[in-house]
C-alpha cells in the first residue's frame, strides 16, 4: 500500500506520522513545495495552483489514496483535486475538528492560517457542527512559516500573540493547520494561565490519517515501509527543521531502517 501526502510544507508530518503508527508497512510520499510558503496569504487561484503541482508530482508515483495534509490547500482546491482526480485516486481532505471540540459546548478556539480563517469554508464548518458552542477564531499570522524554518524566537512570539487573543476560559482548541500539531505542547503552555483548565487541543492528523486507509481500494495489500520526499517535484530529503519536532524524527529514523544495508 501506497499513501502520497501533499503539503506546503513540513504540515503533513503529523498525518504522516499517524499513517505509519497505524500501518508500519504503508509506503509513503510527501510532496510539498517549501519555496513557495507561506500559502496563507497567498490567493486561493495561488494555493490551488500550488497544491494541484505538489498532488499531480505525488500521483506520478501512483499512490492508492491522496492526503491533501494542508487546511489551507483543503479550503481553497480540494474541490478542484478531487474533480481532476478522482475516481482513480483517492483524494483524502484535511478539516479542522470543529465537531468533536463544539461537543461538549462551551468556548471554542479555532487557530488557522489568515487565508483559512473568516474563509466560506471555515465559516459553514462552525455554522454546521459549532453546536451551542461559543466559536471564535483565531488568526495566527506567521506561526507556520515560522514552525517550518524552526525559527523559535518566531515561533514563540506568533503563539504568544495568539494566545492573547483566545479568550479567557477557552476549553478547546482547534488546531486549524497541520503545521501547528507539531508544536502543540507549546500552545498549550502558552494559553494554560487563561484557559479552561480541562483545556483541550484538537488536532486532524488521526483522523485524517483513519481515512486516508478507509479509503484505498486494496486495504489488505502490504507495502514496504519506504518514504519518498518530494520538493516541488523533485526527490528530496527531509529539511533540517523537520527533525525538530517528534514527528519529523520519527520518520527520519524509519527512512534511515529502510535504506539498503
Amino acid at each position: 500500500m501506497k499513501i502520497a501526502l501533499m503539503d506546503s510544507g513540513i504540515g503533513l508530518l503529523a498525518a504522516a506520522a499517524a499513517l505509519r503508527k497505524l500501518r508500519p508497512d504503508v509506503d509513503l510520499v510527501l510532496s510539498s513545495d517549501p519555496a513557495s510558503m507561506p500559502w496563507g496569504p497567498r490567493t486561493s487561484e495561488e494555493v490551488t495552483d500550488l497544491a494541484r503541482g505538489c498532488s499531480l508530482a505525488a500521483a506520478e508515483l501512483e499512490p492508492d489514496a491522496l492526503v491533501i495534509a494542508c487546511n489551507t490547500a483543503s479550503v481553497h482546491a480540494l474541490a478542484t483535486l478531487r474533480a481532476e482526480l478522482e475516481p482513480g485516486l483517492p483524494v483524502v481532505g484535511t478539516v479542522p475538528a470543529i465537531k468533536p471540540a463544539a461537543a461538549l459546548g462551551g468556548s471554542v478556539a479555532i487557530w488557522a492560517t489568515p487565508a483559512t480563517t473568516g474563509s466560506a469554508y471555515q465559516r459553514g464548518l462552525i455554522r454546521d457542527f459549532g453546536g451551542t458552542a461559543d466559536v471564535i477564531e483565531v488568526a495566527c499570522p506567521g506561526l507556520a512559516d515560522a514552525i517550518e524554518h524552526g525559527d523559535d524566537a518566531a515561533i514563540t512570539a506568533a503563539i504568544a500573540d495568539a494566545a492573547a487573543r483566545t479568550p479567557a476560559g477557552t476549553a478547546a482548541i482547534v488546531l486549524g493547520c497541520t503545521h501547528y500539531e507539531l508544536v502543540d505542547d507549546r500552545i498549550r503552555a502558552a494559553v494554560a494561565p487563561t484557559a479552561s483548565p480541562a483545556l483541550t487541543l484538537h488536532g486532524s492528523a488521526d483522523a485524517v490519517a483513519a481515512q486516508a486507509l478507509r479509503r484505498v481500494t486494496d486495504p489488505i495489500r502490504t507495502g514496504a515501509g519506504t518514504i519518498t520526499v518530494l520538493h516541488a517535484g523533485a526527490p528530496a530529503a527531509l529539511p533540517p527543521a523537520a527533525l525538530l519536532y517528534p514527528q519529523g524524527r520519527t520518520l527520519a529514523a524509519l527512512m534511515r531502517s529502510t535504506l539498503p544495508a
